[in-house]
């Protein structure tokens, strides 16, 4: 009787305990998910912001540049390398993650270009950074490169810092790679006003 009951006990005990990992499966799912489609939906904007922008520029450049604003696209590219940033932390290197992280790369290389053309031509106050690094266990200081650079953002509204990372599997940042001469044994590398720093750079000798 005592092992008929102890058995029951076990099978019930056994049941709860899968029911709450399969629920706990379930909702971890469901929220990654809902966050992946909340990237896209961004990432769509930001598509559309940027047509929209280059569509501006060319109608300004006939025009007058007195409407041009200069931080079209930061707070959503912001927003979008946040939850890039969460992906990849509880995710990993899903399909999903890597194309996001490309179409952000691809995205910001955009951005910098049009900025860099309405700083010109329209004489919009702009500082830009690119910043090139890769994983923790091959750059040690990298991590600590991108506090430094976001507390410089913080003090610089101005300042656009564009951040690539150097192994992925992207021509377009292999392209910037090769005309900075950026190398891999030289991370975490700057490039401001078209001049490669190479190295750990704190905040005094950048905001020199």
């Amino acid at each position: 009787m005592n092992n008929n009951l102890d058995w029951k006990k076990y099978l019930i005990v056994f049941l709860i305990t899968v029911g709450l990992f399969l629920t706990a499966s379930y909702l971890s799912n469901y929220f990654s998910n809902q966050k992946i489609d909340q990237i896209k939906i961004i990432q769509d904007n930001i598509a559309i912001n940027i047509l929209s922008s280059e569509t501006q520029f060319s109608l300004l450049q006939e025009l007058s540049c007195k409407n041009v604003s200069g931080s079209l696209l930061s707070g959503e590219l912001d927003e979008l390398g946040k939850k890039l940033e969460w992906g990849q932390e509880n995710l990993g290197a899903t399909d999903e993650v890597t194309y996001l992280k490309k179409y952000y790369s691809l995205l910001q290389i955009k951005d910098y270009l049009l900025m860099k053309k309405i700083s010109a031509g329209c004489g919009v106050k702009s500082a830009f950074i690119l910043y090139f690094y890769t994983t923790v266990e091959n750059c040690s200081e990298c991590e600590r490169q991108g506090i430094v650079l976001s507390a410089l953002r913080d003090k610089y509204p101005e300042l656009r810092v564009y951040s690539f990372d150097y192994s992925i599997d992207l021509s377009a940042v292999k392209a910037m790679l090769q005309i900075f001469k950026v190398k891999d044994t030289e991370l975490p590398a700057l490039v401001l006003d078209d001049k490669l720093l190479t190295g750990f750079r704190n905040i005094e000798e950048l905001d020199e």
